[in-house]
């Protein structure tokens, strides 16, 4: 455009003396920068009312995003896309490349709130953005949180290199290649080395999260879904997942895949967390290698008594316990000090803890 004509669309001023080629760029302009209201709107600035009644309609979300990639490119096209669709432009959604998008926990969120009143048919539609969303963002965790759990595998015999050459194991496996040389000595020549690798055990550490899904935990609810997938590949840690509000979902069946266990987490409700911890109770069976945390705000919508007579009976038992009050990549704490201070005093620690946090305080406990 000429130069007064890019002064027009940056000031989103006398649109009306633009060119007709120039008219759908100043339409998503001001719909990415206006959004109707303000300087830069499709509103009249110099009129005290509304302005406007005369202007075209606003593009469709598909025009608007053709535009964005004229405009700007694919790659700022999906990021202003998915910034509308984290500040709560649901509507966008669909126009979101999975292969292309930024991986964001806040996206992730929108997409989940927006996807949980769905019919199966459009919700299918978003399955491969959710998928996408969650693979990378779980894999990112994965990254971060293995170096705290380093210890979670011993050293076993294998054949796979990793490891240090174990001598022995290796003179054993090719005797068959041994030969004596002319001085006398004998040689062995190892076609099949043998090496220490990393290797599973079977699962002797049990950590019981239990997960406040209530309406104001939506943020922790991802994170901890996240983090209790990583954890679930640790090989001497068995991960069990309690989803509570006013009623506790055991959604342990789903952990090994952190895309069905955000599905079937229902985010909402009341707390109660006493009802949480009555469960993991239940699931204790070697109380000196359990580990119950407790992710929650602790707006206990119950009588507190109830809830610290279930922290009283798993601490007494020999568990370890933890109270998370928050989960996240800040660590913003939002939580009742009060109620919080109670559970402490009754022997149950409580912090606001990062993924990367938690991971480390258990990798503390079972290595």
């Amino acid at each position: 455009p000429a130069p007064a004509d890019r002064w027009r669309l940056l000031l989103g001023r006398r649109a009306d003396r633009l060119p007709p080629s120039a008219a759908p760029l100043a339409t998503a302009l001001d719909e990415l920068y206006g959004s109707g209201r303000g300087e830069g709107s499709r509103g009249d600035l110099t009129g005290p009312g509304t302005g406007g009644g005369r202007q075209a309609p606003y593009p469709g979300v598909r025009e608007w995003s053709e535009e964005l990639a004229a405009l700007f490119g694919p790659g700022i096209r999906e990021e202003v896309l998915a910034t509308a669709a984290a500040s709560g432009r649901g509507d966008v959604l669909a126009e979101l490349d999975a292969d292309s998008v930024r991986p964001s926990v806040d996206l992730l969120r929108t997409v989940l709130r927006h996807a949980g009143g769905l019919p199966e048919a459009r919700l299918a539609a978003l399955r491969p953005l959710v998928r996408r969303l969650v693979d990378a963002l779980t894999r990112q965790l994965a990254t971060r949180l293995r170096p705290a759990l380093h210890g979670a595998a011993l050293p076993r015999p294998g054949r796979r290199p990793g490891g240090g050459l174990d001598l022995p194991r290796t003179l054993r496996a090719n005797l068959a290649t041994a030969r004596r040389a002319p001085d006398g000595t004998v040689r062995v020549i190892p076609e099949h080395p043998v090496f220490r690798t990393r290797g599973r055990r079977a699962a002797d550490w049990r950590l019981i999260l239990v997960t406040d899904v209530s309406g104001s935990m939506e943020a922790s609810t991802v994170w901890a879904a996240l983090t209790a997938s990583v954890l679930a590949g640790v090989p001497t840690l068995s991960t069990h997942f309690l989803a509570f509000s006013t009623e506790v979902v055991d959604l342990t069946g789903h952990v090994d895949d952190p895309l069905s266990l955000l599905l079937e987490v229902s985010v909402g409700g009341g707390t109660h967390i006493a009802a949480g911890l009555r469960h993991a109770r239940e699931l204790v069976t070697v109380p000196s290698r359990t580990l119950v945390v407790v992710v929650s705000d602790f707006e206990e919508g119950y009588p507190l008594g109830g809830l610290l007579a279930e922290v009283r009976a798993l601490v007494s038992a020999g568990c370890h316990v933890l109270g998370c009050a928050s989960l996240d990549d800040t660590g913003r704490p939002r939580y009742s000090t009060g109620v919080a201070g109670r559970l402490v005093a009754a022997g149950m620690p409580v912090a606001a803890l990062s993924p990367l946090e938690l991971a480390r305080w258990v990798g503390e406990k079972i290595t």
